[in-house]
């Protein structure tokens, strides 16, 4: 006989992380929380430097792959996504940005009431542990632990005072009251740790909340209905199907892909695509895998004699043993980098309201995320469009649900995206080629032969990929036919289920996404809340 909850959590990323503890916090809810991979407790995930370790390989990682981009001349692009506990806060980078005040006001101005950014403030208050800054805008005590970098990293000087002699203004706190500058990113660590949502959310309950039953390695294959009302959850665990029921309800939060995947799974969704693959329609949602949207991102590399980047060199490799050493000791030195140690926002054209690109400044090279070895010592400079107007899509490959689903971000698909990332190409060159920056450069690996636009747009074709903020699966909004959830985060056309991740988001924000998904997710939690105490 399957057991039975108040409510079902599918997925312990982010967002199911935030929304499951925070409904366990009454005793009286029982609440059960599906998550397909483990329980990402070890030091791989703890230790920062461990990054490398997880973005390109297997470990923690669904490491999905897209179709062949028209956009990038028919390149397969990649996109790692954490498994596991914590989701991808648990193989990210770390960087707590939560995005523009725009994106929400602009979110609520679609008709999406109670998503501004003086609604979601509270929530991003709420979640955080910060302990650098408090005040109007930052929250101290929450279970996300927010604080600056302890890699004590003399470079993130020199790319502060590059910026300034390309004359952008320094920003101490990217989520106060301007966002536009240069600065060292705020992480989501805790005495040179990684903090990820699971960390923060679950991990300290589990075994502790008789209420919360967390189930890892339990990968959910169907959400099942009577009717149009969600009742609860089909499973594999090992080789065994299992069954979970819910009371009140299901809440779906896993991921931007794999959300609508399920979804489709269980017939919710385009009802003559489902049929293609045998599975019978339960409501026709055409919206479901439409509107995905991510960040495109092109990447500079510059080799450099500098001691202080990490690079497959002799005197590389002996500062990743002698930062070993000193992160046993004192949890600092290099093995607590986020690798991205710094960047910023910044507007293409003087004209603009509000920042339209994003840049990660890297302690290493970079290559196809990591996944090519670059053999010497030097940095890399990500930079990203914020809010591209290319529409992609997610899609069921076979009815199988162990099988991953099929991508298109539809990079470039709009042109005006990519004459934006020229514009964005420049400004960041304007950094990079600053005297400080210039300083410690001995070669460029990638664009010493880019001169013309047409040069920058074939570079970026050949080169950009994700920088990783897949969203807009499960749209979220109010008489739109593409939209999937309401403001409350009900799916339309039926009951008992909602989602609760960055695949509701309407529009891309400007800026790193982890941050922003935990906040809906404690949204989320409020709102379920007040309905079962109805």
């Amino acid at each position: 006989m399957a057991e039975e909850f108040d409510v079902v959590v599918v997925g312990g990323g982010s967002g199911g992380s935030a929304v499951a503890s925070r409904l366990s916090e009454n005793p009286q809810t029982r609440v059960a929380l599906l998550e397909a991979g483990g329980t990402n407790d070890n030091w791989v995930v703890t230790t920062p430097g461990a990054i490398v370790l997880m973005v390109a390989g297997p470990i923690n990682n669904w490491r999905m792959e897209t179709v062949p981009q028209k956009g990038l001349n028919g390149r397969i692009g990649y996109q790692p996504r954490g498994k596991g506990l914590g989701g991808s806060s648990a193989i990210n980078a770390m960087v707590y940005i939560r995005g523009h005040k725009w994106d929400y006001d602009h979110w609520a101005s679609l008709g999406n009431r109670g998503w501004s950014y003086d609604d979601v403030l509270p929530y991003f208050k709420r979640s955080e542990d910060n302990s650098e800054f408090d005040g109007a805008y930052h929250g101290k005590g929450g279970p996300l632990s927010v604080t600056k970098l302890q890699s004590d990293n003399p470079v993130q000087d020199i790319f502060l005072q590059a910026a300034r002699e390309a004359q952008f203004p320094i920003r101490e706190d990217f989520n106060g009251e301007e966002q536009e500058g240069a600065g060292v990113y705020q992480v989501t660590q805790k005495n040179g740790e990684r903090w990820s949502a699971a960390r923060g959310y679950i991990h300290p309950h589990i075994g502790k909340r008789s209420n919360l039953k967390v189930e890892t390695k339990s990968h959910a294959t169907r959400i099942l209905f009577e009717g149009k009302r969600a009742v609860g959850v089909e499973y594999r665990q090992g080789k065994e199907t299992k069954i979970v029921r819910a009371r009140c309800e299901v809440i779906l939060a896993a991921g931007a892909f794999q959300s609508p995947q399920l979804l489709m799974l269980s017939g919710i969704g385009d009802a003559a695509a489902l049929k293609q693959h045998g599975i019978a329609s339960v409501h026709h949602l055409p919206g479901v895998g439409q509107n995905l949207q991510d960040h495109p991102d092109f990447v500079f590399a510059f080799r450099s004699e500098l001691p202080h980047f990490t690079g497959l060199t002799f005197p590389g490799l002996q500062r990743i043993f002698k930062g070993i050493g000193q992160y046993r000791r004192e949890r600092r030195g290099p093995m607590t980098s986020n690798v991205a140690e710094c960047g910023g926002f910044f507007k293409t054209r003087p004209d603009l309201d509000i920042p339209d690109i994003q840049l990660h400044f890297c302690m290493a090279v970079i290559d196809d995320h990591g996944r090519k070895r670059f053999y010497g010592n030097g940095f890399s400079c990500h930079v990203c469009l914020l809010r591209p107007k290319s529409r992609g899509s997610v899609w069921l490959k076979s009815a199988d649900p162990m099988q991953l689903p099929m991508i298109d971000p539809n990079f470039f698909g709009d042109p005006d995206d990519l004459e934006t990332m020229v514009a964005g190409y420049k400004t960041t060159r304007r950094i990079l080629d600053a005297p400080a920056l210039k300083a410690i450069e001995t070669e460029d690996l990638y664009t010493s032969d880019v001169r013309t636009d047409d040069d920058i747009r074939d570079a970026i074709r050949s080169r950009a990929d994700t920088v990783y903020h897949p969203v807009g699966t499960c749209k979220m909004g109010v008489n739109d036919p593409l939209a999937v959830v309401d403001p409350s985060l009900k799916v339309y056309g039926l009951e008992g289920l909602r989602v609760a991740d960055a695949s509701i988001m309407p529009t891309l924000i400007g800026g790193n996404t982890n941050a922003p998904s935990i906040m809906i997710g404690e949204k989320a939690a409020d709102m379920i809340k007040a309905e079962l105490r109805a």
